[in-house]
Formats: C-alpha cells, sequence, structure tokens
C-alpha cells in the first residue's frame, strides 16, 4: 500500500511541475518599441523561465549604445503576477568606455478580463556620458501598455 501511494504522489507531483504558461507585453508608441516575454511555471511560487526581451528607443540616434537594448532572464528582478495584477521591474546596465548606463523598466498593469492586462510602464534611462555633473539624472518616458498572462 505505501509503494502505491509514493508512486502516486510522485506522478501527481511531476505532473503539475510540468504545468506552464507565459507572460507577454508589448509597446509600439512614438517614444519606444519593445516587447518582453517569459514562461511561467505553476508551481513552487509561479517562476518565471527564458524570459527575454527587445526595447528601442527611438528618440535615441542610430548607434547610440542606448538605442537598443536585449533583455535575458538576468535582467528581469522583480516581477508579481495573479488575477489581478501583472508587474515586471527590468533593469540592465551597459559599460562603454569605462562608464555605466542603464534602462530600467517597470510595468505595472492591472487584470481587465482574464488573462489581459492593462495599465502603463515607465522607462528610466541613465546614460552616464549625458550626466557632467554626476548628480544621476534620469530620462523617463511612460506611456500605456497591454499584456497577457495564460
Amino acid at each position: 500500500m505505501r509503494t502505491i501511494i509514493c508512486i502516486t504522489t510522485l506522478v501527481l507531483s511531476t505532473g503539475m511541475a510540468f504545468a506552464t504558461g507565459g507572460i507577454w507585453c508589448s509597446v509600439d508608441d512614438a517614444a519606444v518599441k519593445f516587447q518582453v516575454d517569459a514562461g511561467v511555471t505553476t508551481g513552487m511560487g509561479g517562476p518565471t523561465f527564458n524570459f527575454r526581451g527587445d526595447l528601442e528607443i527611438k528618440a535615441r540616434p542610430d548607434g547610440d549604445q542606448l538605442q537598443k537594448t536585449t533583455f535575458e532572464n538576468s535582467n528581469l528582478t522583480q516581477y508579481w503576477l495573479d488575477n489581478k495584477e501583472l508587474r515586471l521591474n527590468i533593469y540592465r546596465e551597459q559599460e562603454v568606455s569605462k562608464t555605466y548606463s542603464s534602462v530600467e523598466l517597470t510595468i505595472l498593469t492591472r487584470a481587465r478580463d482574464e488573462g489581459v492586462y492593462d495599465g502603463e510602464y515607465k522607462l528610466a534611462v541613465y546614460d552616464s556620458r549625458d550626466d557632467t555633473d554626476s548628480d544621476g539624472k534620469t530620462s523617463d518616458l511612460t506611456g500605456k501598455i497591454s499584456c497577457g498572462a495564460e
């Protein structure tokens, strides 16, 4: 009897471990164009996997280090997903010629319908080349966003 219970428990827990879904957000407005997405497991607190994204800041000149940024797993610093909200905080720092610049993308949304989240994004861009007095000035871009989750 113990053997049957252990095997049944193992099979059930293994089946649940493979249940996955995903999250995705995209924007193409006058200031930016970006897409981010990740897989999400349904157990163990819902961790993400295979997070990736591409960001283009349209006002930056061609060839500028901050014009295009690619995100990967390590750049997703915080995330929250439930039936009411989807929140993402994405941060990437870049070094060019011994100076550091960064982009921080924050996405705050509320559920509009099952699996559909609408809200706002905030993009904080720090360009150390433009920071002549070293006081940490950033330029902020904001806009509307729509995300999905399953």
